[in-house]
């Protein structure tokens, strides 16, 4: 596969949205973290849908993907005050 169908697969499957939100260097990586958590969510919904994950392993990994995403709020301060950064 040349390096423009791969680069064009890759467009495909991992499609990211333009960000118009305040420019700031977290709030940038968190809307790419943002983007990952909803891109797997979306396989994890269809493999439980086509049958080949079970609802409790389709939940728990979701529900893993969360606290991974507060997780990564929390470490780039998201909406705190900037007195309480320190």
């Amino acid at each position: 596969m040349d390096e423009t169908n791969l680069d064009d697969k890759n467009k495909f499957l991992y499609p990211r949205s333009r960000y118009y939100g305040q420019v700031k260097p977290e709030n940038l990586v968190f809307n790419a973290n943002l983007q990952e958590f909803a891109q797997k969510v979306g396989y994890i919904t269809n493999l439980e849908t086509s049958g080949k994950l079970g609802p409790e392993d389709a939940y728990k990994q979701i529900k893993a993907l969360w606290k991974q995403l507060k997780r990564s709020k929390k470490a780039l301060f998201i909406d705190e005050e900037p007195s309480e950064k320190s």
